[in-house]
């Protein structure tokens, strides 16, 4: 059976599955485009904090017309599944209640529902293992906070059909996403594999005495980094020139990191405890009232960043 073409954001309705940090920021990128979305959250406390969170966050995307599109539900028999058109699971990254849950969703959804997963570590490929209808199930893989940062990886597992990733990137498009097409169901897709390659090398040098943790992250920020907004690392080198770049590649490259386990730096902190600002240390002492200033002061540069690019990203479909 083929999948039938999702309709325009305004016109659909969705269901995202888990309502926590992740969960919550996706429906805000679907309801902004004026998409009916319901967020199923069986935690009473999470539940309860939705409702803020949907009010906030709209109004910071400056679409809070479209507040009435978002509720909540506490699980997946409240739903109405004949009018679904897209879900999209955001649960906890474990691959035995991911693959149940996918289980059910064939069972509920319409045969031409698309069933995703915005899982970062399991390929939809082991998520919809040995179920019906693979054709309609892909990764739908945002980055946090997902409703400031424009880009959504759309994966192709084995079995997916190539005209639902189609469909699903025209559907992001008009969400005002800017959606990737990843052709292989490779760990890490594509965004994040680039990513880390970049903190291979970084937590390298910090593990070989080179720099401070505080001057690598300048160097990407202040440097290369800040450049990323006007142009990506191929548009770059027709800037710079690919000689050049191919020059330097020739001698950079027999000396970069090529570890195959995780630097010491981060071995270190693991064993310490200092996960980052959810147990209060990493890299830096997080007591609450610097992260409330740090994800706020975050939070305003990925908003400032946004208008900046405004004219490049897609034209949200909320008509």
């Amino acid at each position: 059976m083929s999948t039938s073409p999702l309709p325009r954001p305004s016109q659909a309705q969705a269901v995202v599955v888990g309502g926590g940090t992740m969960g919550a920021d996706v429906a805000l990128v679907l309801a902004r485009a004026g998409c009916r979305t319901v967020v199923v959250e069986s935690s009473v406390q999470r539940r309860a904090l939705l409702d803020g969170h949907f009010t906030r966050g709209l109004q910071a995307l400056e679409a809070s017309r479209h507040r009435d599109r978002l509720s909540a539900a506490a699980d997946l028999d409240a739903v109405d599944w004949s009018s679904v058109d897209l879900v999209i699971e955001c649960i906890p990254e474990r691959l035995d209640l991911k693959q149940a849950l996918f289980a059910e969703l064939v069972q509920r959804a319409r045969p031409d529902t698309l069933l995703t997963s915005n899982s970062s570590s399991f390929p939809i490929s082991a998520i919809g293992e040995g179920l019906a209808t693979p054709q309609r199930m892909l990764g739908l893989h945002f980055f946090m906070p997902a409703h400031l940062v424009p880009l959504v990886e759309v994966v192709l597992g084995a079995g997916s059909e190539a005209a639902a990733g189609d469909a699903l990137c025209g559907f992001m498009r008009g969400c005002g996403m800017v959606p990737v097409l990843v052709k292989k169901d490779l760990p890490g897709f594509l965004a994040n594999r680039l990513q880390h390659a970049l903190a291979r090398e970084a937590f390298a040098l910090i593990d070989a005495g080179v720099a401070s943790p505080e001057d690598v992250d300048n160097a990407v920020r202040f440097g290369f980094g800040f450049r990323f907004l006007a142009a990506g690392p191929v548009r770059q080198r027709d800037h710079a020139g690919i000689d050049v770049h191919r020059a330097a590649a020739a001698t950079m490259y027999p000396s970069l990191a090529a570890n195959t386990v995780p630097a010491r730096a981060l071995d270190d902190l693991v064993q310490a405890g200092r996960l980052g600002m959810k147990t209060g240390g990493g890299f830096a002492d997080w007591p609450p009232e610097a992260i409330a200033a740090e994800r706020a002061r975050y939070d305003a540069l990925l908003l400032a960043g946004l208008k900046l690019i405004a004219d490049e990203l897609p034209e949200i479909d909320d008509e």
